[in-house]
């Protein structure tokens, strides 16, 4: 979820909460309200009720009417000594209607000049007053929803605002590549946070850039003077092997003496292949048919090793397994699998390869099973390692696969290593 939907959820849930308890108490204060007129309208009205009755006592067999009904009632002496005044809300049967109506009622006692107590019982319609307060339910329920539309709307589209110059950097950030230089970052803004983000990240991005030309400057300065004393050494030893005066036994220190340094230049040829690919600069890419590259490759290999006699079963599917892959590297990639299938296999073993519109599998011929995780990684051998074998033709061809979005993995299956590659969804990387 994206920081300005993020923010935006959770301030609108506390608004809608804080007005939610707003909307309320204000609905019950003015309840309170309007109910406490009402009864200061009571008070009032019985007020002049009760004077007009203390001077003149025939106004004790009276009525009030409907919006205003009273009544008198004569009580004992220790009853209205002892009486509290009450309001409260209740209903009255009216005849012509035939229905109850909703009324206040307010009850209290006075004594007249004779000594005696009475309780006089006042009662208000309060039909106005409940379509009042139903008319400002529907009100306050509609001003709630407008000012909860409007205020989310508005700091909606504020956050968005606020948030810019950090989507911004964002998009620079993608835009970034590896061996290439940092691109200006046009972010201005007020917020001091974003500004401080923004320098930090340009900041960072030239130094990465730095660093990343300093690795390659070092990585092809280390395998070039590696190279030129490699290359003087075997050249002495090849001299050196065309001596008449050397003995059998030292011919063959030689010999390995040789093979040992031209396993280190591969060693060293394929470290350095292995930097380059880490280090994205191989940076140029376009489709390649994987099954072109088998139908070039696979006689010469076969060629190569002819003396382990092994039986090739090659499949294709309907349509060529077709890859977006530095040229160079889908080579590499696919040489590197068919060798280590060859390489490994066993006398007079099978070797399977088999492509689809989506995926290319190889299969070889072996003992048991190899650890898929081991497997990958640099300067790995299986107990029956090739002394041939540098270590890094799996690695590089993973490194290879990562960075052209292809998925590489290791299966046993029947009896037999299966090395599947398929492509790899970008989304899920």
């Amino acid at each position: 979820m994206k920081l300005v939907y993020y923010t935006y959820r959770k301030i609108s849930l506390l608004l809608f909460v804080l007005m939610a308890v707003w909307g309320v108490l204000f609905y019950y204060a003015i309840i309170d309200e309007v109910v406490d007129e009402t009864d200061d309208t009571l008070e009032n009205y019985a007020e002049i009720l009760i004077e007009h009755v203390l001077h003149d006592s025939s106004l004790l067999e009276t009525e009030g009417s409907l919006m205003s009904f009273y009544k008198f009632r004569p009580i004992s002496e220790q009853e209205g000594n002892h009486y509290q005044e009450v309001f409260y809300d209740s209903t009255v049967y009216i005849e012509l209607e035939d229905e109850n109506e909703p009324v206040r009622v307010m009850r209290t006692a006075f004594r007249m000049p004779d000594g005696q107590f009475y309780e006089l019982t006042l009662m208000i319609s309060i039909l106005e007053r409940d379509d009042m307060v139903e008319a400002m339910l529907w009100y306050l329920g509609a001003l709630f929803l407008l000012l909860l539309i409007c205020t989310s709307v508005g700091i909606q589209v504020i956050l968005k605002g606020v948030f810019r110059p950090l989507h911004k950097l964002l998009d620079w950030l993608h835009g970034i590549q590896p061996g290439k230089e940092v691109p200006a970052l046009e972010n201005p803004t007020k917020i001091r946070e974003f500004r401080q983000l923004s320098e930090a990240a340009v900041d960072m991005g030239n130094r990465s850039y730095k660093a990343y030309e300093e690795q390659k400057q070092f990585i092809e300065n280390a395998s070039h003077e590696l190279q030129t004393p490699l290359a003087i050494v075997r050249g002495k030893v090849e001299l050196l092997a065309e001596s008449d005066s050397l003995t059998e036994q030292q011919m063959k220190e030689l010999d390995e003496i040789y093979s040992t340094l031209g396993r280190a230049v591969k060693l060293n040829k394929s470290l350095l292949l292995l930097s380059r690919i880490e280090n994205g600069q191989y940076t140029e890419s376009e489709d390649v048919s994987v099954d072109e590259i088998l139908e070039n490759l696979l006689p010469d290999l076969m060629d190569i090793y002819e003396h382990k006699q092994v039986r090739l079963l090659r499949k294709q599917g309907e349509q060529p397994f077709i890859i977006r892959c530095n040229h160079s590297l889908a080579q590499i990639l696919v040489s590197n699998l068919v060798k280590n299938a060859l390489l490994h296999n066993a006398d007079g073993g099978e070797l399977q390869i088999l492509t689809t519109p989506d995926s290319l599998v190889i299969k070889n011929t072996g003992d048991t099973p190899l650890d898929g995780e081991k497997l990958f990684r640099r300067f790995y051998h299986s107990i029956d390692g090739k002394k041939d074998s540098t270590g890094l033709g799996l690695a590089i061809a993973r490194s290879i696969a990562r960075v052209s979005f292809l998925r590489l993995t290791y299966e046993w299956q029947d009896g037999m290593h299966c090395f599947l590659l398929v492509k790899e969804n970008k989304n899920n990387r």
